[in-house]
């Protein structure tokens, strides 16, 4: 079964869980369901698994979906926060997107190190090397967002910020 199918099967079950109702029954689209939207829609879809106490913030690469959104309901940030909070986010969204791109060249240069007769030493190390650089360029990345966000917390929203991490509720 293709990945996206097995992703929206279990979206359908929860969210049929949720309506008392079976997957595909809904009202939201699919074999006589009629919806506007087609295939797949469900109001709560949008955050799938997470927390039990609230919203669900769903799971992605910081460890939710919608860390931003996510954060300003945990931590309670006002307004202030959440601008300097969303700037932080990106400027780490934007590192963690460039060692993706760091780590398909490097999965090139090592596929096309080891495909021709001989294998190729330098390029195999030099594909190494990217992957080692842009993993030190986001570890960097990283400890810089959490010594902003840190001054950018008071005591209290520090320490439900860590306990978030730690419990394994956030992933960084």
């Amino acid at each position: 079964m293709h990945p996206g199918m097995m992703y929206w099967w279990n979206n359908a079950r929860r969210a049929a869980a949720e309506c008392g109702q079976w997957a595909g029954q809904h009202g939201h689209g699919g074999p006589g369901g009629g919806g506007e939207r087609g295939w797949g829609h469900h109001p709560g879809w949008g955050f799938s698994a997470g927390s039990h106490d609230g919203p669900d913030f769903g799971g992605g690469r910081f460890g939710v979906r919608r860390p931003l959104r996510f954060l300003a309901h945990k931590l309670d940030l006002d307004e202030k926060q959440v601008s300097e909070l969303a700037r932080i986010l990106d400027e780490l969204k934007t590192e963690r997107a460039q060692g993706e791109v760091d780590e398909r060249r490097s999965l090139t240069a090592f596929a096309d190190s080891v495909a021709g007769a001989t294998f190729d030493e330098a390029r195999a190390t030099e594909a190494g090397k990217t992957r080692v650089g842009s993993a030190d360029r986001l570890a960097t990345a990283v400890q810089k967002a959490l010594r902003q966000i840190h001054a950018l917390l008071s005591e209290e929203q520090r320490g439900r910020f860590g306990y978030l991490i730690r419990t394994g509720v956030i992933t960084i």
